[in-house]
């Protein structure tokens, strides 16, 4: 905890720096004359650091430390936290801005974006109680996204008693304002990530399993076509087909699509109104995994050997493929190469001469007769002839050159032997 808190104090006083740096005036600016009190915004800067360090000191002197010490630092919580550039920005406003004492020419300011909170003017930033941040000092790139112009374009001043920039009667200054906002989307974001730690799995086989979990409707989806396409259900095929080729020869296949997403949305919808009625129950939606068997380093170390060999073996396969791949583009296997030219030009002109719903159809009745008695053995002969054609396609030629070292290696201490030798005496 101590080198935590440690960190924590440097990582404020890093970010304080990059704070002046990119959200306060350049030194030696001659427009801080302008704007009363800007001088001193630097030091506001730096004394807003030293609280929160000193806070930080506190809190660890009476042992009250209960989170990450690095969120209780100001500057270095603000530079990753969601929409802690708009904080940064309403605090730069707070510490540097000012009435103005002087005029000023506008042809010197030309960065930065309008605020239409002061009247008369369209190039500046204007705190709550009326105080200037010069167009001039919004250096930094966080002024034009789209969060910090939708923040100060929403903002507007309203007649309330304002006694100073830090207080105000029945509002919220625009410190409080940007940090009530940073702290809503900080927590969306932490609920977010603790789901996605929660659902974080430790372990090969536990991964696994989750993953099988959830593309299980996937796997029921792709059983139950596989049952229609085998014809184990008749009654079911035979309606599944009809419904296709209408489909097919009534040109209704440009609804699909459309008539899917529509499906789609209202599900999620007929969902969401049973969810919020309670007719779901608590468990749904919740995914059930069975822990695995207790097991020992020697058979962790197995199961990861067991798993990387899986993995290599997988990519062995696909480096084979791609490589035969290449030979075919290449031309390395010439007469492999023409018969696949010959198969594509003879698919592209059967593409434009015949319309594209009888090839669909054609390919739906051969996908639906595969797996029937009159055409099971041509289909295995068909395949294995293609097998055969697949496994004569040589890999492309694969080299692999030594390994060179870029660096020199490092030459032995002369010095070490006569060091040796004067111990020795």
């Amino acid at each position: 905890m101590r080198r935590d808190v440690w960190h924590a104090f440097i990582s404020e006083v890093i970010s304080l720096h990059e704070f002046i740096r990119e959200y306060g005036p350049a030194d030696g600016d001659k427009s801080l004359s302008h704007v009363y009190g800007s001088h001193r915004g630097k030091m506001r800067a730096i004394t807003s650091a030293i609280n929160c360090i000193t806070r930080l000191q506190t809190l660890q002197f009476i042992k009250k430390l209960t989170e990450d010490p690095i969120k209780l630092g100001q500057f270095s919580y603000l530079r990753n936290a969601p929409h802690g550039d708009v904080v940064c920005q309403t605090l730069a406003v707070s510490f540097w801005g000012g009435s103005l004492v002087s005029k000023f020419s506008e042809s010197d300011h030309l960065l930065g974006i309008p605020s239409d909170n002061i009247p008369g003017s369209r190039s500046h930033v204007s705190d709550i109680d009326g105080s200037i941040y010069l167009k001039k000092w919004m250096r930094s790139p966080s002024w034009a996204s789209s969060t910090s112009v939708t923040f100060w374009k929403n903002i507007s001043v309203r007649p309330e008693l304002v006694l100073s920039k830090h207080f105000v009667v029945a509002d919220k200054t625009l410190v409080e304002k940007a940090s009530k906002l940073c702290k809503e989307k900080s927590q969306v974001v932490e609920k977010t990530q603790a789901t996605i730690n929660a659902a974080t799995l430790k372990g090969i086989p536990s991964n696994i399993d989750l993953f099988k979990e959830l593309v299980l409707p996937l796997s029921i989806v792709a059983n139950f076509f596989d049952k229609l396409r085998r014809w184990k259900e008749p009654h079911l095929t035979v309606s599944f087909l009809a419904f296709a080729y209408t489909l097919i020869f009534r040109n209704m296949l440009s609804y699909i699509f459309p008539m899917t997403l529509m499906v789609a949305a209202v599900t999620l919808l007929l969902l969401k109104g049973l969810k919020e009625q309670g007719r779901l129950g608590r468990s749904f939606g919740k995914v059930t995994v069975h822990d695995q068997p207790p097991s020992n380093t020697i058979q962790k170390i197995i199961a990861v050997k067991e798993a990387m060999l899986d993995l290599e073996n997988y990519l062995q396969s696909l480096n084979v493929t791609l490589l035969k791949i290449r030979t075919i583009v290449l031309s390395g296997q010439p007469q492999i190469t023409t018969e696949i030219a010959l198969v594509l030009l003879a698919s592209a002109t059967t593409l434009l001469l015949v319309p594209f719903r009888y090839i669909l159809a054609f390919f739906l009745m051969d996908l639906f007769t595969r797996e029937l008695e009159f055409r099971r053995e041509t289909v295995k002969k068909f395949m294995s002839f293609l097998k055969e054609r697949w496994d004569t396609i040589p890999a492309a030629r694969v080299v692999v050159l030594p390994y060179e070292s870029g660096a020199e290696t490092p030459s032995p201490n002369p010095n070490k032997k006569t060091n040796k030798q004067g111990n020795q005496k």
